[in-house]
């Protein structure tokens, strides 16, 4: 179970996954072996499943990012979640319970890209219902 400075090193590295040992030991206060067997154990335990790369196009004003919540007609939930996959646009797809089936993550690079994209959404055979809300802003992870 990770404790107070297992969730301080972890908020550090969501900010910049690349620090080095030196850098995370001197902002946590602890010596650099101290954070090498916290992060180890956090890879092993697998509360830190990996590292990820933020690419410039995420840091860069410019194309829309929208979340878009799905009702299915139960029947053809596979046959949607296949089309939707299909979709250059959908960065992910989630599948969740209440009045929404599908949750899925989209980009597009211009709002007549994202429109043309919700008209394909709506088109696709055993959708009922849907509703997209924009991501207008990002705040970064945390305790």
């Amino acid at each position: 179970m990770p404790d107070d400075l297992d969730h301080r090193l972890i908020a550090l590295l969501r900010t910049d996954a690349r620090l080095p040992i030196a850098k995370l030991a001197a902002a946590l206060g602890v010596t650099r072996a101290t954070v090498r067997a916290r992060l180890d154990r956090l890879i092993e335990t697998g509360v830190i499943h990996g590292f990820t790369v933020v690419l410039a196009r995420d840091l860069e004003p410019g194309g829309m990012r929208a979340v878009a919540m799905i009702e299915v007609d139960g029947r053809h939930a596979e046959s949607v979640i296949r089309r939707l996959a299909g979709l250059p646009e959908i960065r992910a797809l989630h599948t969740t319970n209440g009045r929404w089936d599908i949750v899925a993550e989209i980009e597009a690079e211009s709002l007549p890209a994202f429109d043309a994209l919700l008209r394909t959404i709506r088109q696709i055979d055993g959708i009922a219902n849907s509703e997209t809300s924009l991501l207008l802003g990002a705040r970064k992870g945390g305790r």
